[in-house]
């Protein structure tokens, strides 16, 4: 064979790329065609390329799912709109900012926030011809949207608690550290000239010139294969579900001091129905690093990623694959070698012990306190007797207060001086706010996606549907003695698993229709997958299953055993048996 038919053989033997990676190339350095579809208004959405490509910029164009009813109707065709997502590092936000974000959600989107699973802000509801408008609010108020979604590194996760001790203020400085190395660097400027005229933001770095190769030193030209996710957390307290990221630093502590981190990798959700070869991965510990080789730690691994992750299935296309696919000792060994540039050190045996919500009154350590409140399932709206959204608009506008947003999708009003406090207190009873300690565990322990209306991706109801869920096993376990069990409970409206929902004590993961997929046995602390109970189960079947599961439980549990371990203690045979067979049937 010659060497040009050798060379011919090989390129057709090689797996297709993926469409996505073509729109990335030709993509102008994310530019595309956006600016001139939003200028056009005889479009009411946008073209195949464009919808994925404005992703990077903060954005998923989505469809108004309870308005397909009206569809059959002569000359009405899809409700189009989008959703903007911001990058908040930490969740971090100053009182003006967190005030402005509810202006924009009142002028612009639906009239709510969303408290993302990645402690961020989502705006839901947004029509084209406001889109310019609101990122431009955004970015007046020195927040952005730029690598909100898309394939690059997404929001830095990190405990939000504004505690007054050395690791949390590390690992808050290094996740802002990390957020901005690995910032899409020639896209930003596609992002100035499309939603802000070209102005330059401090915050949001520029290239230069346009060649996408020198200004993203670190993406390329065709950026990562997917999504990739990285979290900072703590063995006391994972606040931040390190164990599903696809990078995640666990600080090491000596005598109160950080003095370095576990470095984490190939975490993961998602999956696909029916699909074998996709699946929840848990991140693997790889190696110990300091704190000052945090950022160029977080860099190699992007790289990694970058170099070998699947461009051909976007379905597995994520680091998990890579880290499952080769192992951790290979894992090691290409890290090391190609992309760290030095020996590793081995992780030190630092075990995961435990996860604070950071709810109720709580003081910083500073002389000054700050309050933790549940949001159920992140959205902060107004509606009857609760009105959440005016309730934190008057004591942000009262105090000018930080806010900082958790990864369980809760809120924390933050430096609140102690003469304050009754006055906080006063503001909550007069917008109907409960407390976390009036609120069953089971509720805030509980999570959702938001999926139908606004996601195009949900196949079933998760953030409308959970509240009735939770509120009847909150009964169940009441009747039970079982109330102050902390047991998690999330819901997905599809097997992508924004919520994290594989590794929750009871996962609900969308099936289609009014039916779901009832996982169990995972750990509350983030520690351990569960394990697929029943498949296709109706929603009002659920909590009657899930009872029978926890009479057992009261009946049959070890001192001190929480639920998921005597899931995992009986075996999920036994467990299926208790209902009724892992398919309905006895």
């Amino acid at each position: 064979m010659s060497t040009d038919t050798a060379s011919t053989a090989a390129t057709s033997s090689e797996p297709k790329l993926s469409p996505v990676e073509a729109i990335k190339e030709n993509s102008r350095s994310l530019r595309g065609t956006i600016a001139e579809e939003f200028a056009d208004p005889a479009l009411d959405h946008l073209s195949e390329a464009n919808k994925q490509l404005i992703k990077f910029h903060g954005s998923y164009q989505q469809e108004d799912r309870d308005a397909r009813k009206k569809r059959d109707k002569p000359g009405v065709g899809k409700a189009y709109m989008f959703m903007v997502r911001l990058k908040l590092p930490g969740g971090k936000l100053t009182g003006d900012q967190y005030l402005a974000m509810d202006d924009i959600c009142g002028k612009y989107a639906n009239g709510t926030l969303r408290i993302t699973t990645r402690q961020s802000f989502q705006f839901h509801g947004i029509l084209k011809p406001d889109m310019k408008s609101l990122i431009r609010g955004i970015n007046a108020a020195l927040v952005t949207s730029l690598g909100g979604c898309g394939d690059v590194n997404r929001n830095v996760l990190s405990c939000p608690a504004p505690l007054n001790d050395p690791a949390r203020k590390q690992m808050q400085e290094l996740a802002d550290a990390v957020a901005a190395h690995l910032a899409p660097r020639a896209g930003a400027r596609a992002y100035h000239e499309i939603w802000l005229n070209g102005e330059q933001v401090e915050h949001v770095p520029a290239a230069e010139h346009e060649n996408p190769e020198a200004n993203e030193p670190i993406y390329g030209k065709v950026y990562l294969p997917r999504k990739f996710k990285t979290a900072f957390s703590l063995p006391h307290d994972n606040c931040t579900d390190i164990l599903a990221q696809c990078l995640g630093f666990l600080c090491v502590t000596e005598n109160g001091k950080p003095v370095g981190y576990n470095l984490y990798a190939g975490g993961g959700q998602g999956q696909t129905n029916g699909n074998p070869d996709t699946f929840p991965h848990l991140a693997r510990a790889v190696c110990f690093v300091e704190p000052g080789e945090v950022v160029r730690a977080a860099e190699g691994i992007c790289k990694l990623f970058r170099d070998h992750g699947n461009r051909a299935n976007r379905k597995r296309a994520r680091l998990k694959y890579v880290m499952h696919d080769w192992g951790v000792e290979k894992f090691r060994e290409v890290f090391a070698r190609d992309y760290f540039g030095q020996p590793l050190r081995m992780p030190k045996d630092v075990p995961i012990t435990g996860l604070d919500l950071h709810l109720g009154w709580q003081p910083q350590g500073d002389g000054k306190w700050f309050l933790g409140l549940s949001v159920e399932n992140g959205r902060i709206k107004d509606e009857g007797t609760l009105r959440l959204r005016s309730g934190l608009r008057a004591i942000v506008s009262k105090l000018r207060c930080n806010v900082r947003l958790t990864a369980q999708q809760d809120v924390l009003l933050c430096d609140i001086a102690t003469a304050d406090r009754p006055g906080v207190d006063s503001l909550l009873n007069e917008y109907g706010i409960s407390r976390p300690e009036s609120l069953t565990q089971v509720r805030k322990w509980s999570m959702a996606c938001p999926a139908i209306p606004t996601c195009g991706l949900a196949i079933t109801e998760a953030e409308r549907a959970l509240p009735t869920v939770t509120g009847q096993l909150a009964a169940v376990l009441a009747e039970l003695g079982l109330g102050e069990e902390l047991i998690s409970v999330r819901m997905t409206g599809c097997p992508n698993g924004c919520a994290r929902p594989y590794q929750s004590e009871v996962g609900l993961v969308g099936r289609g229709g009014t039916k779901y997929t009832m996982y169990i046995g995972g750990d509350t602390f983030g520690r351990r997958l569960n394990t697929e109970l029943q498949d296709s189960v109706p929603i009002e079947q659920i909590v009657p299953k899930l009872k029978t599961i926890f009479t057992a439980f009261k009946a049959e549990r070890t001192t001190g055993e929480a639920f998921g371990d005597y899931c995992t203690r009986v075996g999920i045979e036994r467990l299926q048996g208790m209902i009724g067979g892992a398919n309905g049937k006895g």
